[in-house]
């Protein structure tokens, strides 16, 4: 099981909380082992929006698998940094170290920063915010213009409803793209929008366009990314000749479908590497024959 917890402070902004706590509560109606929980340094948080919440003041028990998630606040009108205890900050510190990952919606950044994970490592916060940030943590490297930022189980995303595609980015590395897709469906949410190109997973770079037989080989390989796919059979699935896919393909995503398979296929091994998998382990679970492929894949620019 994976637990998130949702860390609230007062005047917390209701969509940086909602969005993520959307998309995990869905991924659990959908079969993903996720249970939600709301804390805080008091029972009673006001929003910004002015509905107010409740939350617990113990915490559940966590492990590495599971997730803390910060979301952005406002102060006196204007977005600002969430306030906590040494206590709480210490929390979220220790949670890291001992494995498990921290994330951050809007200016929830700040808390991060406040207790030590930023130094040293690439993030974002709001573009309003983004300079403060920098101030406020001059050994981290604040990147303008994205919507999240992983580096080391420590994730930042840009505001408001890039929540939503940072919690799809979990989703799809977690549990592999498919998945993450569905869940944006339901969700009627347009799981495409591209971030930085190294920080966005594969499914949410190359779904922006508009053609409707791509997105369905597309789904094909989402799903079966791992499996040995032939071009016939992708072809079938998309209704029409080999061809016209690649053709098509390339058109739409700028990969060929074998490209796009590969990429799928690194994106997930770096995930499961940076947990700890070695690389001959993590390339048989993606459905390479051994370690050398992916070391030559992990090397070029282009599936990066």
């Amino acid at each position: 099981m994976t637990t998130v917890v949702f860390l609230l402070a007062a005047r917390l902004h209701l969509l940086d909380l909602a969005g993520p706590a959307q998309t995990f509560s869905t991924a659990a109606d959908f079969g993903g082992d996720y249970t939600l929980h709301y804390v805080g340094e008091q029972e009673d948080v006001g929003t910004a929006q002015g509905v107010p919440l409740r939350a617990r003041v113990d915490w559940p028990d966590l492990g590495s698998d599971d997730l803390i998630m910060v979301p952005g606040c406002s102060t006196s009108g204007r977005p600002w940094q969430p306030s906590f205890g040494a206590a709480t900050l210490e929390r979220l510190a220790r949670h890291h170290e001992r494995g498990g990952t921290v994330a951050s919606v809007c200016s929830g950044a700040f808390a991060l920063a406040d207790a030590g994970l930023l130094a040293g490592r690439r993030c974002t916060t709001h573009h309003d915010l983004q300079e403060h940030l920098a101030r406020r943590c001059p050994r981290a490297t604040v990147v303008r213009d994205v919507l999240y930022v992983e580096d080391q189980r420590v994730i930042t995303s840009a505001g408001i409803a890039s929540g939503i595609d940072l919690s799809l980015h979990l989703l799809a590395v977690r549990h592999g793209p498919g998945f993450a897709a569905r869940v944006a469906r339901e969700m009627v949410v347009y799981a495409r929008r591209n971030g930085d190109e190294q920080q966005a997973s594969a499914m949410l770079r190359h779904r922006g366009h508009l053609s409707d037989v791509v997105h369905r080989v597309q789904d094909t390989i989402d799903a079966r990314y791992a499996d040995r796919l032939s071009l016939p059979d992708l072809a079938a699935s998309g209704g029409v000749s080999q061809r016209t896919l690649t053709r098509l393909f390339v058109d739409a995503v700028g990969l060929t479908p074998l490209r796009y398979q590969q990429l799928l296929r690194v994106e997930r091994a770096e995930h499961l590497i940076g947990h700890g998998t070695t690389v001959e382990s993590a390339a048989r679970a993606v459905g390479f024959a051994d370690a050398r492929m992916l070391r030559r894949l992990r090397g070029r620019t282009g599936l990066r």
